[in-house]
């Protein structure tokens, strides 16, 4: 390296250093929220250049004349070779749901500095390794998936449990998303419009690029002119109100919908829908995030939220926990998440060409989607407190600006009906779960270089698409991700229900699948207070149980690689993972605060339940206990599960390390790709 390219990569450094100085130090004066751009920018640009890199030739070793899984098993269904740029829109759209979105928003209860500062180094040191090297395992393992994984190079017992665990995580996961769209779309013709315009220009797309006949960047800007007029002739369905009908409808017809969209997903080619449209939603996802990043920079709003509340201690409006482990558990996408382990087992090694764009794809997509992050807290930090904290706390009106205000943040029920005129709702209480405030706070900013007196209300609902579209792009990858799983299961009961060439195979593992989650998002849509919303504080502990065990067979596989000197690029995220994981989790269920312990909540339920009259407040707060204690029991259930996987991988490492187990790598073979296809790819 030159000496101008070290000293610019220094002053890369010492600049990120000084942002986050900056942010560090900040105590009650209101500092601009570009110094987290900048210090997410300088994290991204270094971590990519040297520490990817690093992990890339030193420690997994990328052989660019290796055959990949989709050169050497090219069905023309899921093992298909992807251009790069597309792989990359699917992996990112894939891996970036709600996650990066609502994580930061609802973890800014607690000031902005906790949430960015595990952004900044949770994506760089571990959710980077994580994904790149589940990637790299799977695609030197014939693109197997992750309890397929942990099954051969762990054990069968072990392998078979975590497997159960994945699938029924990825149910649940799935049907709350859905909900959460479902929830987004109702009575919204331009959000339904955007999403139903993408599904036409994908498949456009998919079969133009299949014929060979129309390259990349033809296909690419024929999808992006589509995507623009989904976004742009949305709002005006209003003027032609038969045409509008088409596209409002209510939650019951949405959910049937995603069904059948979920089930297209699965059972089509990956090169036909799930690949294009991803491809193409990416565009929305990175382009709306860019120009985020634009108005920061134009506007540079101050950060009104304070740098460390006194939430931290565990009493928060939002939700209840302590900073450690809780800013963890909240913020999983865009700094380690366990989900991305099934994509980077799932979809994604089925499709890349070459070897070497393990790194791009692996280490890129996760570090893009830390600034997506960043971006997400620093809308939800823009924002007045007040306003923040009544738009996240339930209760009544009144009860929550009293609550609100009596915590240190004034807010009064006169400036949140104005901002509710503003953006063109009736109401902005009881808005909790984190979208809605990303919105709010991106409405504010965008509003701010725009003009026009309704710029207000035509960005907040421009950002509720957006994050419809951000989700949505997520189940369909995660439906045929769990299809997969489910046929790995299904394939040690009956051989050919595991044989993904097999239409009927597919068709039949697709139906069940779908019906599975299908029928939790229907029961969630007929009954939007039960059982199913409860199982939401759930999702950030088995999602990051999700990473102990990615992290636990990315160690095991550089330890039959013999790179034991570099078992610390694992080790060191796993072991927090493990302190994050197991002290949330004990937390959740063992508590003694009732808002926070799944047991000590139920109890308070219970007692409240017994000093009721009416039979009927009774019988709905003992339902909801016995959804708090059903809670307990999966969280449990999770945790002892994962106990189990990490002290059999212990136990294998230490065998292993000493040398009294022999070393069996379950690698494909190598097989060398030609000059021809290497030319080609």
């Amino acid at each position: 390296m030159s000496l101008w390219k070290k000293s610019l990569w220094c002053a890369v450094t010492l600049l990120g250093l000084g942002a986050v100085y900056v942010l560090a130090l900040s105590r009650g004066e209101q500092i601009s929220a570009l110094w987290i751009i900048v210090a997410g920018l300088c994290a991204t640009s270094i971590s990519y250049r040297f520490y990817s890199n690093w992990l890339a030739t030193k420690v997994l070793v990328l052989n660019e004349g290796r055959a990949t899984p989709a050169v050497l098993q090219n069905d023309s269904k899921d093992y298909v070779p992807t251009n790069r740029w597309m792989v990359f829109g699917h992996h990112f759209a894939a891996i970036a749901g709600p996650g990066p979105l609502v994580g930061p928003v609802l973890a800014a209860q607690f000031g902005f500095l906790p949430g960015t500062l595990w952004i900044l180094i949770g994506a760089t040191l571990g959710g980077g390794v994580h994904d790149m090297i589940v990637l790299f395992a799977s695609i030197r393992r014939g693109g197997k998936t992750l309890g397929q994984m942990v099954k051969e190079e762990i054990g069968r017992g072990v392998g078979a449990l975590a497997l159960i665990s994945v699938l029924a995580i990825m149910i649940i996961l799935l049907a709350v998303l859905a909900l959460v769209v479902v929830q987004a779309l109702a009575q919204s013709p331009w959000g339904v419009f955007t999403i139903a315009m993408t599904i036409p220009v994908a498949l456009i797309m998919g079969i133009g690029l299949r014929t060979g006949k129309v390259n990349v960047m033809a296909v690419t800007i024929f999808g992006l002119l589509g995507l623009a007029f989904g976004v742009w002739g949305g709002q005006f369905l209003a003027h032609f109100p038969e045409i509008e009908a088409w596209f409002k409808h209510d939650q019951k017809w949405l959910a049937w919908a995603i069904m059948i969209y979920g089930l297209a997903a699965s059972i089509l080619p990956v090169w036909m829908l799930l690949t294009p449209r991803d491809y193409l939603s990416t565009f929305l996802k990175l382009g709306t995030v860019a120009l985020l990043a634009v108005a920061v920079v134009l506007i540079h709003p101050p950060l009104q939220m304070p740098s460390i509340t006194k939430f931290i201690d565990g009493s928060g409006l939002v939700f209840a926990g302590p900073v450690f482990p809780f800013v963890c558990i909240t913020i999983a996408c865009g700094a380690v998440s366990g989900f991305h382990s099934l994509i980077a087992s799932g979809t994604t090694p089925k499709m890349l060409r070459r070897e070497s764009r393990i790194r791009s794809i692996g280490y890129g997509a996760m570090v893009t989607e830390m600034m997506v992050a960043l971006m997400a807290m620093i809308a939800a930090c823009v924002l007045q407190p007040g306003e923040y904290f009544a738009i996240n706390t339930k209760g009544t009106p009144t009860e929550v600006v009293e609550r609100v205000s009596a915590s240190g943040f004034p807010v009064t029920e006169q400036q949140m009906t104005r901002l509710a005129s503003d953006l063109g709702e009736s109401t902005m209480f009881n808005r909790a779960g984190g979208a809605p405030t990303f919105a709010v706070g991106m409405a504010h900013m965008f509003a701010r270089i725009s003009t026009g007196p309704t710029a207000l209300a035509l960005w907040y609902h421009f950002a509720i698409m957006f994050e419809a579209l951000f989700i949505l792009t997520t189940i369909d990858a995660g439906t045929r991700v769990g299809r997969f799983l489910l046929q790995d299961f299904l394939g040690s009961l009956w051989r050919p229900l595991g044989n993904t060439r097999s239409w009927s195979a597919n068709l039949f593992s697709s139906v069940l699948l779908v019906a599975a989650w299908g029928w939790f998002l229907y029961v969630g849509v007929i009954d939007p207070l039960g059982g199913i919303n409860s199982l939401w504080p759930l999702f950030g502990l088995a999602n990051q149980l999700l990473s102990v065990v990615a992290l636990c067979l990315g160690t095991t596989i550089l330890i039959k690689m013999h790179k034991a000197k570099y078992l610390f690029v694992t080790v060191l995220p796993l072991c927090f993972m493990c302190a994050v994981t197991f002290s949330a989790g004990y937390l959740k269920v063992f508590s003694p605060d009732p808002k926070l312990g799944f047991l000590s909540g139920a109890r308070s339920l219970l007692n409240e339940a017994a000093g009721i009259v009416d039979p009927a407040k009774a019988a709905n707060l003992a339902r909801q206990a016995g959804v708090w204690q059903f809670d307990a029991l999966v969280a449990i259930f999770f945790i002892v599960l994962v106990l189990l996987i990490l002290l059999g991988s212990a136990r294998q490492w230490w065998q292993l390390l000493r040398g009294t187990k022999r070393v069996v790598l379950y690698e494909s073979e190598f097989v060398p790709i030609s000059a021809a296809q290497l030319a080609e790819f």
